[in-house]
């Protein structure tokens, strides 16, 4: 069967502004219209960019809700809800939409490093239990679990789980995906050097770091892609790959958050054990953006 489409084109994976003293709301605002004012398709909203893992429960449930508050209907709002502790996830999860989230992303269990069947029967039970689809989110990296080609076959039919953020960085297996899958689920890219290589797929877009600096621009490159302007899209996908290389040149959101100061939209403070961008990582960081001209 399939699925109705969570967004099309690209979604940010939008930084939470912090200081000190904690959210800071007031920038968070600013993003979110400056972001939408400049065309982006959904807003993901306290995922791995987010610093969900660093926020209290009471901080994550407050973003969410404030968040879906000031988003108000303009573009698809995605939940960062996953957790490795099946409750938290449940609880979050539900909490999202009561407060308007239009769908959820769950990444799969870290640490504890499930089985294929572990996953498909926490995943099925979270659809389950909520009003909102879910779009699966595999970055096997951090978790230490990868969700494989056969386990999404086995998930693509339940009737609310609806796409696939795949950032495991194994073209062949997306590749596997997409020829188990087909219409089944909606596969997004989750890294920002694979977005056009998964649009030829038959993917509806990416889930995107880059974004929080270019909106325009990475949505550009996903609707170029869906007019037919392949050789458009590719150009502007190898035109912001070192930009890319940039902004993972240390753990993600270590980079962006530094790039985000830059351009003034928040302070540059992480939870710790993030810490400040190193100064060569940061220096050339901010040459790059110095050549597009977002500083």
């Amino acid at each position: 069967m399939s699925h109705p489409t969570v967004f099309r084109g690209a979604a940010t994976a939008l930084i939470t502004p912090t200081t000190p003293a904690g959210v800071d709301y007031e920038a968070l605002g600013r993003l979110i219209d400056w972001q939408i004012d400049r065309g982006i398709d959904a807003l993901v909203i306290a995922g791995t960019t987010g610093e969900g893992k660093t926020l209290s429960i009471a901080e994550h449930k407050e973003v969410l809700r404030y968040s879906a508050e000031r988003i108000a209907g303009r573009v698809p709002m995605i939940a960062g809800t996953g957790s490795n502790e099946m409750s938290v996830s449940l609880s979050m999860s539900k909490y999202a939409c009561e407060v308007g989230a239009d769908a959820l992303l769950v990444v799969t269990p870290y640490y504890i490093k499930a089985t294929q069947n572990g996953l498909v029967k926490m995943y099925a039970t979270l659809a389950d239990a909520v009003t909102k689809p879910l779009i699966l989110y595999n970055v096997p990296s951090r978790t230490g679990v990868n969700i494989e080609p056969a386990t999404y076959a086995k998930l693509a039919d339940h009737g609310n789980i609806a796409g696939i953020k795949e950032a495991n960085g194994d073209i062949g297996k997306i590749v596997t995906t997409a020829a188990l899958v087909g219409d089944r689920l909606d596969l997004y890219s989750g890294n920002d050097d694979q977005i056009v290589p998964i649009l030829s797929l038959g993917g509806k877009g990416v889930i995107s770091v880059l974004s929080n600096l270019l909106p325009a621009e990475t949505s550009a490159m996903c609707h170029l892609f869906f007019e037919g302007k392949t050789a458009e899209a590719a150009a502007l996908q190898l035109k912001y790959l070192p930009l890319v290389h940039a902004l993972f040149s240390e753990v993600n959101p270590i980079p962006v958050k530094a790039a985000m100061h830059a351009m003034g939209w928040c302070e540059n403070f992480l939870r710790m054990p993030l810490t400040e961008m190193e100064e060569a990582h940061k220096a050339a960081l901010f040459d790059l953006m110095r050549e597009q001209g977002l500083i």
